[in-house]
Parts: structure tokens; sequence; C-alpha cells
């Protein structure tokens, strides 16, 4: 397909103009960003890797009957998505204590939530993207109250549905970030699952080991980024057992950074 119009640019992805009104083309880049962009770097192939992950999660969920973007995937690098207006708030879906919530409340990393928590962030990188509480989308009016409790309703069904899905495979999911958009149909607009699902937005541990299989790699500087990524594409049954495509063993990882 034909390289089109830039439309955006972000940290991780590029939007192309689609090919017909209402779509757009999204482009997994293999730039790394941590700390809202202070730290950045390159991750090989963690486009492409992210690209069919985000498409397989999305491909699920659209099984169970949660509403998205996604149309289909083109290439290893981009996928056809439909145009909405992005809700300016990013979702946080928290199953276990890590990251900002340890550092913010001192809880111990690892420590399992009494309940599933879920916070907002408001959508600015000047601002380092703020935590905000309800009432602020409420007085700022970034959403309806309506459009809240749908984009609510849907996290709790992604984030159950994805704890199943990544714990058949030996994976704890700890926490994750999603992002939703307005789809406009005439002179109505709904609430539907936009951006990626992939290890940029969530925290992947291991269950037996609790090795770090996500971007957190990167930010702590653990080296073995592209493995752990190939590790969840491969548990998920995305990349092939064996051969030449078989996923680097990150104890063999470890083992060479140790000496």
């Amino acid at each position: 397909m034909a390289r089109r119009r830039q439309i955006y640019e972000g940290k991780a992805k590029i939007l192309y103009e689609g090919p017909e009104p209402g779509t757009l083309i999204q482009y997994f880049k293999d730039d790394a960003t941590a700390f809202n962009a202070q730290k950045r770097g390159t991750i090989n192939g963690k486009g492409v890797l992210n690209n069919r992950i985000s498409e397989h999660v999305f491909t699920l969920l659209g099984n169970i009957g949660v509403p998205h973007h996604f149309i289909r995937r083109l290439n290893m690098r981009e996928q056809l998505i439909r145009q909405v207006e992005i809700v300016p708030i990013e979702v946080i879906v928290r199953n276990v204590a890590a990251g900002t919530l340890s550092k913010r409340l001192g809880i111990e990393e690892g420590t399992q939530l009494p309940r599933t928590l879920i916070e907002y962030c408001y959508k600015d990188d000047a601002l380092g993207d703020p935590l905000v509480a309800e009432e602020h989308i409420a007085c700022f009016n970034w959403c309806s109250q309506d459009e809240l409790h749908d984009i609510q309703d849907m996290a709790i069904r992604i984030n159950d549905f994805m704890s199943g899905l990544f714990a058949g495979v030996g994976i704890r999911l700890v926490d994750f970030k999603l992002e939703f958009g307005r789809l406009y149909e005439g002179d109505y607009s709904r609430i539907i699952l936009a951006d990626e699902i992939s290890p940029d937005g969530c925290r992947l541990w291991d269950m037996v080991s609790g090795e770090k299989l996500d971007k957190d790699r990167f930010r702590r500087d653990l080296g073995g980024e592209v493995e752990a990524y190939q590790e969840v594409a491969r548990r998920l049954g995305l990349l092939p057992e064996g051969g030449e495509n078989a996923v680097l063993d990150l104890d063999s990882h470890r083992k060479k950074r140790d000496k």
C-alpha cells in the first residue's frame, strides 16, 4: 500500500491518512521512550512484535464484544484502523502494585491489590501526563459521565479477559494502559478501544520467576528487551517454536550480562 500523508507522530507510532474516509494507517516504530520521553532509545524489531501482539489481542477482544478501532493488519509494521477522536485520558488498570503506584504510596512492588484499581491520567506530554480524579474529568468535560461509565465497564471487562489470557501462558498481568476514542456515526458517537495493547503499555511478569517481559526492561536498564517481547509473542502462539525464529532465552541473556 502506498504511503500516504502523515497525520500524527507519537513516541511509538505514526498515523497516516487511510485509503478510505474514516480510516488511518497505524505504523509501529522501534523507538522506545520512558519517563515521559526523558529516556530514549531503540528496541530493534519492537514495532513488528507490537503490531502482531496488538492485532492478536484486539481481535480476541472483538470476539467477546469489545468495540475497537482495529480493522486488519496490513504488513509487518502497519495496521488499518478506524479514525476516532481520542479521549484525552489514559486509563491505567492495576492488579498488582508496581511502578509509580508503589513509589507514590510506598507499597512494596509485587503486592497483590485487594481489588482492581483504575486510575486516570490527563494526556499531555508537556505536563508529564498528570494523575487526575473523576472530578477533574467531569469538571473539564474531557468526557461525559455516560462515556466514562462505558470506559470503566470496558476497562474491567478487558482486564478480566486479558488476565485470563496471559495467565493461560504463564504470565501475570500486573497493570496496563488503555486509550479510548469516539467513533462518530452520523450525529452520534460511541466510545471504542483505541491505540494498542502490547508489552509497551503492559507490565507482564513471568508467573514462576517474576521475570519482567515488558518495557520495564528498558526503563530499568535490565537489557534483553527484544528477547522479552519475543517471549510474550511466542507464548501467545505468534512466533514458531524452535528453528531460526526461536526467541532468545532470557536466562542465557542474564548469564551473558553478568559475566
